[in-house]
């Protein structure tokens, strides 16, 4: 008998009694006292006596590692609480905590790694060669070398401090509006109310006259909150500009290049490669719309099913096909997605009171972790499975590494996910019934490049031209709407009839407060995982393990070099990136030639 998936997560494992569980606020008391000892620690570390008392610096080290996997664990099951319900009070009162909490710790951390950065250099490379600190030497020398370009660490401790009910409260204040607006939908002479997460699931209906209406009416309802979305993005931004300018950074990219370990060369080298190349999908959405007999593309169109017929599986269908074709590549990683399935790690459920969206959250200190999204059997479904299940997979395989190294970039994140995405992409279309579903399975995966070569683009013109005008003042919501239409004209080379001005207010990643370009990342990582796949098709048996050699290392070397070791190529140079771009080409033109009658 055909064993069934349950779509739901299971937490109780984790910690029992949900929001107000007692074994959670024993763990976050635990933590508490971890992080007094921790002050204590580096407050009594002397970097002037470093020579004499090596050891010392590695048990700070050690406390702190231990702090990270467990503050981690506590904000990972706190996320999954706020997100599996969006009315859950307590879980909004543990999302104010764990800012405090976090805010804490990283006071500590920064207070540590501004007395290492009064080491002198030949003093610290000589401890970075003892064999108690080798191990985390990249990531603690990054992280003094950024310290070095920062404010002194007074100045730093009450930015981080102010953050908490500035800069993160006004991030928590998006998610509590949009947690409790609901978007009302006519259907069948009837009108229904739906979160905004179920109303966008609708924008992939069939029917032109359905997309158009939730379209309208999602508009409406980010119209109706505008003022108050514009407050945030507006804060969000400002509260980092102060920051950067007060740092002496004059450069908004900054910050977000660091945090991904990326150079602003290879950053700029791939979107040239993608616009030089951009033709390509606009021949794919001029077709699309003489296939939907549209004259052209409305920014709600995009996303749009050729047919009204599409095969939708059942949870339990789509995770076994997920797993089957895993298995092609990668027999560990086919085997970790069924214990995800078996063990209930996901949450999918089609239900109302969830966050919109998906992600993937780890709980270092139990190794395990749990994917969150909304499942209605769609292909476009399948796929972010399996993208979030990437994700979890990346997570797994450095479980047993110092908790320090296990800090990788959004970037390389997003090249994990997206190389399983790709996995199951393309199975779909190589087992596709019939010419009609081929096109149907090619055209979801070419939506893809289009999301992230157009609409991630356009995220991230908005964004840099948002800030370059936020330098000098609020920036009204109507000059928001505006920007957000110039920048999708832009992305999309004009290609499109109707755009969306408020796509600013409903994108959550615009108003994200750990990662500044919550936009380019993805892109990266959508082209990176696309030089991985060819490298796994090239090398067969052997890929498996070089695989997960690549992915060990994200946590401890930049992209640059990671790419050069792992897959002997240079990223700042446009080679590898044009290589990618004509993966995805090749996939535009089959479905130009299938098309073409």
């Amino acid at each position: 008998m055909k064993q069934s998936y349950h779509p739901a997560w299971d937490l109780e494992v984790i910690f029992p009694g949900g929001s107000r569980s007692h074994e959670f606020r024993t763990y976050m008391d635990g933590i508490k006292v971890g992080l007094e000892d921790f002050y204590i620690l580096v407050d009594g570390y002397i970097p002037s006596e470093q020579e004499t008392n090596q050891p010392q610096l590695g048990e700070v080290i050690e406390k702190y590692a231990k702090l990270k996997k467990q503050f981690s664990e506590a904000s990972a099951f706190i996320s999954c609480l706020s997100a599996q319900d969006m009315q859950d009070e307590q879980a909004n009162v543990l999302v104010a905590e764990r800012s405090e909490l976090g805010a804490t710790f990283s006071g500590g951390v920064t207070k540590l790694i501004e007395k290492c950065a009064l080491i002198d250099d030949q003093s610290w490379d000589n401890m970075m060669k003892q064999s108690h600190l080798k191990a985390v030497s990249y990531v603690l020398s990054e992280a003094r070398d950024e310290a070095k370009d920062k404010l002194p660490i007074d100045q730093e401790m009450l930015i981080n401090d102010l953050s908490v009910d500035g800069y993160q409260g006004w991030g928590q204040m998006y998610d509590v509006i949009v947690g409790n607006m609901n978007v009302a939908i006519k259907e069948d002479g009837e009108t229904n109310d739906y979160s905004v997460g179920q109303a966008a699931n609708k924008l992939n209906d069939p029917k032109r006259s359905v997309r158009k209406h939730v379209f309208e009416q999602l508009d409406k309802s980010w119209r109706g909150h505008g003022d108050l979305f514009g407050q945030t993005l507006n804060h969000l931004a400002g509260f980092r500009i102060q920051t950067y300018k007060h740092r002496g950074w004059d450069d908004i990219l900054k910050e977000p290049l660091t945090i991904n370990r990326m150079k602003q060369t290879t950053l700029d080298v791939m979107w040239k490669a993608i616009s030089d190349h951009k033709p390509a999908f606009i021949s794919y959405i001029n077709r699309k719309a003489e296939l939907l007999e549209i004259d052209k593309l409305s920014i709600y169109d995009i996303e749009a099913p050729l047919t009204s017929t599409e095969e939708k599986l059942s949870y339990t269908d789509g995770a076994n096909f997920i797993v089957n074709h895993f298995r092609k590549f990668s027999p560990k990683m086919a085997d970790f997605a069924q214990m995800a399935f078996e063990k209930r790690w996901i949450e999918a459920e089609d239900r109302d009171g969830k966050r919109p969206g998906g992600f993937c959250t780890s709980f270092p200190d139990s190794e395990q972790t749990r994917i969150f999204m909304t499942y209605s059997g769609t292909a476009s479904n399948i796929a972010t499975l399996a993208h979030e299940l990437g994700h979890a997979y990346h997570q797994h395989v450095m479980n047993d590494m110092h908790a320090l190294n296990q800090g990788y970039a959004m970037n390389v994140a997003e090249t994990a996910s997206t190389f399983a995405e790709m996995v199951v992409a393309d199975a779909s279309v190589q087992n596709a019934k019939d010419k009609d579903e081929k096109i149907g399975l090619l055209e979801d995966k070419i939506q893809r490049s289009v999301a992230f070569f157009m609409n991630i683009h356009s995220r991230f013109i908005f964004e840099q031209r948002f800030y370059e005008e936020r330098k000098d003042g609020m920036v009204p919501v109507t000059r928001l709407n505006e920007l957000m239409v110039e920048a999708q004209k832009e992305a999309y080379c004009d290609s499109l009839s109707e755009y969306d001005p408020t796509f600013w207010s409903s994108k959550l990643h615009f108003h994200i407060t750990g990662v500044p370009f919550y936009n380019f990342p993805y892109t990266f990582g959508y082209l990176f995982s696309l030089g991985i796949y060819a490298h796994a098709q090239e090398q067969g048996d052997s890929f498996e393990d070089d695989y997960i050699a690549l992915l060990r290392d994200t946590g401890r070397m930049n992209v640059e070099e990671l790419a050069a070791r792992h897959l002997d190529v240079d990223l700042t140079q446009p080679d590898f990136w044009e290589h990618a771009i004509q993966l995805c080409i090749q996939d535009v033109e089959e479905f130009m030639s299938l098309t073409a009658e």
